[in-house]
């Protein structure tokens, strides 16, 4: 019934003596609950979120639908486990591509321990996070059959700088994304990056609610970028935005989320130059 899921491109995966995320063939994601109380604080977010009723509903559609939470057979085999039960946003999705940004240029919350506090620091620092607001965390692209996916390694993803964020986010639309001497074509940035429900107008949608709403801080939240190629007269959407990782959200206190705004202007404009030029 249960599967390790193979679009996973970052966080905790399931492998051999750890405990990572599974899939049905139901559509649903069932994501482990953490330790050290994040599990037990990511839920709380989702139960209380998903009953919040001043989150307007074209917000909603940013966030994986909550089913609660169950227990299940852990991946490692370590017997029963709770787990969040969440929408899995790529089971409609045949080849999809996907990308992982995490947001914000410092991910530990103001009442993190100190000793959270230098680990997050050491992290962020050895990033782009510090300096663009956002760090791409994975990525994998669909070429074709014969192809298959592209998928860097995580290692070398860690190591990227302001240049490499910017082929990345070219080489993630483009047909030769697998060809690393050759120069990203860009293929699908129109129809991926562009148009009325493309990743920059999905993207500004969320600028303007980041610009107002004071109810939550989203500490080292991500962004999820899922496409697939599709055949222009295919009547569905290309795109789909999700934001995931809720484990240090906060209450807002009134004031602006200047931490992940930040971000997001600054992949919003990443964004935009390549659909420019």
């Amino acid at each position: 019934m249960f599967q390790i899921p193979d679009h996973q491109v970052a966080g905790h995966k399931a492998s051999k003596g750890i405990i990572g995320p599974l899939i049905d063939n139901s559509g649903r994601f069932y994501k482990p609950l953490q330790s050290n109380n994040r599990g037990s604080k990511e839920e709380s977010f989702y139960k209380k979120f998903s009953s919040n009723t001043e989150i307007p509903n074209h917000i909603r559609k940013f966030f994986p639908t909550y089913y609660g939470t169950q227990h299940i057979e852990a991946s490692d085999g370590s017997g029963q486990h709770p787990h969040l039960v969440l929408e899995d946003i790529v089971s409609v999705r045949t080849n999809p591509s996907l990308m992982d940004i995490k947001m914000g240029s410092r991910t530990w919350y103001p009442t993190a321990s100190q000793a959270y506090i230098v680990k997050c620091f050491k992290k962020d620092s050895e990033s782009t996070s510090p300096n663009l607001g956002f760090r791409i965390s994975g990525f994998r692209v669909y070429g074709n059959e014969d192809s298959g996916y592209w998928k860097p390694e995580r290692n070398y993803v860690a190591g990227f700088d302001t240049n490499d964020v910017r082929i990345a986010l070219r080489r993630f639309v483009s047909s030769n994304s697998n060809d690393l001497d050759g120069e990203s074509d860009c293929a699908f940035a129109q129809n991926v990056y562009g148009g009325p429900n493309g990743v920059l107008a999905q993207l500004l949608m969320l600028k303007k609610w980041f610009e107002d709403q004071t109810l939550l801080h989203f500490y080292s939240c991500s962004i999820l970028m899922v496409y697939e190629k599709i055949k222009p007269n295919e009547d569905r959407s290309c795109v789909t935005i999700k934001l995931i990782d809720f484990a240090h959200v906060v209450d807002g206190q009134g004031v602006i989320d200047h931490n992940f705004l930040g971000g997001l202007c600054s992949l919003i404009k990443f964004v935009s130059e390549i659909l420019d030029n």
